[in-house]
């Protein structure tokens, strides 16, 4: 009798939880338009499909209802948002800074780094990397850059054509090497073969987040666990964090050697110098060393440390190879363009000797707007998911809280009422006279307000000192046209196949 009164009890209190919650929020979702689904299961078949058809699906439906529609099933939902005034509440706001369900997912890798944490932690941590992209910093990273983009060049110049078979990949293994060591002070092609090792384990883990975010049913870690994915997955891990945890073990030791003088003089942004009187040899700054050095005043331990260059690890090279990379096949296919790019090098590289620096880069006002141009129509990250704890008012309806808020970087960025001829490859839209009374939240690559990208000159740079040596030393030809080319749904915005591209040496360099 008492277990029959229980389970009755259990059962009024879900039916009462179901109308204050689920019914209040279906009223409010039901006013919202989008495309019809059964009872209960709701879109979920129609998601039941490739990346590729999942991406196919996406671009409809943000045409189809645009500015906003909603979509899920089994009781979660999200609503797609494209318009900038709707994009601005959001950003703008202090109050929609937790990142969506879906980004729970990075936690075996990143763990609750600056991309995945919230409260007070993402707040603490923002503060303490700041000053890792101060100018004087970026400085010393930009050499990096630069000897990565010569590397770049030096392994296309030994044949009279080539054709990269897979753009995507090769620009990614020097980004990879770059943000190596920017953010740990070690160079990948130092390490041999554990070099192939960590770069298919960084690709590896990546297409198992993938893998899991496109089959709801293995976001559980204990379920995803059983499965050969799921252990595959745990041996990738050993790998990634095995290296991280070994470099951050030999740096502390390193500044432990030398006194902790290297990190004295950061404070001031000064270089260290006599490290030689220890006979250590001095180590390019990193982004570790920052975090080393805040750890003396806030207490990270050496996980806090992890999670954060693993972080930087993730955040850092894919998002940037993607923009290189379809800002190469864009110039591939505008050859005006391009020239133009190739001109303005030509004059930078002669002012200094034939070398690129900070100054240099800085000075390449029309590639910066070409790669501009490039992350409008393809920005590396499409979307940004926001899980808001608490009712948003947009400009025609109310989102209850609970609902996933998918925010349409694509879909803002080629929207015609803010781009005239979205489609058009036009680097002078981002000349000083046209950004001018622009709607600020149409034009986001990095995001906006208080989450924005931490490393969007970091970015920016890197983009531009691996793209410059190309231009100035090669011809780039296109064999795979965008407008031909797949894209799919993924973590970053990416080709479904490998894209080809042909680099023609100039004689006379």
């Amino acid at each position: 009798m008492f277990i029959i009164i229980l389970i009755l009890f259990i059962f009024i209190l879900l039916i009462y939880n179901y109308y204050v919650h689920y019914e209040r929020n279906n009223r409010l979702l039901n006013l919202i338009p989008g495309p019809s689904g059964y009872p209960i299961i709701g879109n979920a078949l129609q998601c039941y499909v490739s990346v590729e058809e999942l991406w196919k699906l996406a671009c409809t439906l943000m045409n189809e209802y645009y500015p906003f529609f909603k979509f899920g099933g089994f009781f979660v939902y999200g609503v797609c948002i494209s318009h900038p005034d709707d994009l601005e509440t959001i950003l703008s706001s202090t109050k929609y800074i937790e990142k969506g369900r879906l980004y729970n997912l990075l936690h075996p890798w990143l763990n609750t780094g600056l991309l995945t944490s919230k409260g007070v932690k993402w707040q603490t941590r923002r503060k303490i990397l700041t000053p890792t992209f101060h100018f004087n910093i970026l400085n010393q990273f930009v050499d990096i850059f630069i000897k990565e983009g010569d590397c770049m060049t030096k392994s296309l110049k030994n044949v009279e054509i080539s054709v990269v078979k897979d753009l995507s990949s090769f620009i990614s293994e020097h980004t990879l090497n770059a943000i190596c060591e920017t953010a740990m002070g070690v160079s990948l092609q130092k390490l041999g073969e554990f070099q192939k090792q960590y770069r298919n384990a960084i690709n590896e883990i990546v297409e198992l987040m993938i893998y899991r975010a496109v089959k709801p049913w293995f976001y559980n870690d204990m379920l995803f666990s059983l499965t050969p994915q799921g252990r595959k997955q745990k041996k990738v891990l050993k790998i990634l964090h095995g290296f991280t945890e070994k470099i951050i073990a030999e740096r502390k030791l390193y500044h432990q050697l030398n006194n902790h003088q290297y990190l004295k003089n950061l404070e001031n942004n000064e270089e260290t110098e006599d490290v030689e009187i220890f006979k250590i040899k001095k180590k390019r700054l990193a982004m570790l060393d920052l975090l080393i050095a805040a750890s003396q005043e806030n207490s990270l331990t050496d996980l806090d440390i992890r999670e954060e260059v693993d972080t930087f690890m993730f955040e850092g090279h894919d998002t940037t190879a993607a923009g290189i990379m379809y800002t190469l096949l864009l110039l591939a296919e505008h050859r005006d363009i391009q020239e133009r790019v190739r001109i303005e090098i030509d004059n930078v590289m002669q002012e200094n000797e034939g070398k690129l620096n900070m100054s240099s880069l800085q000075n390449l006002s029309y590639l910066e707007r070409c790669i501009k141009e490039a992350l409008r129509l393809y920005p590396s990250v499409f979307f940004i998911l926001r899980n808001p704890g608490e009712d948003v008012k947009l400009q025609s309806y109310i989102v209850p809280s609970g609902t996933i808020l998918y925010l349409n970087i694509y879909g803002v960025h080629r929207d015609p009422n803010f781009w005239p001829n979205p489609e058009v490859f036009d680097p002078d839209r981002f000349l000083p006279e046209r950004i001018q009374g622009r709607h600020p939240y149409c034009y986001i690559p990095f995001s906006a307000g208080s989450r924005n990208c931490i490393g969007q000159r970091f970015g920016m740079l890197e983009m531009k000192a691996l793209i410059a040596p190309l231009v100035y030393n090669f011809y780039l030809e296109p064999i795979d046209y965008l407008k031909d080319i797949q894209l799919k749904f993924d973590i970053i915005l990416r080709p479904s196949h490998p894209v080809h591209l042909k680099f023609i040496p100039i004689k006379c360099k």
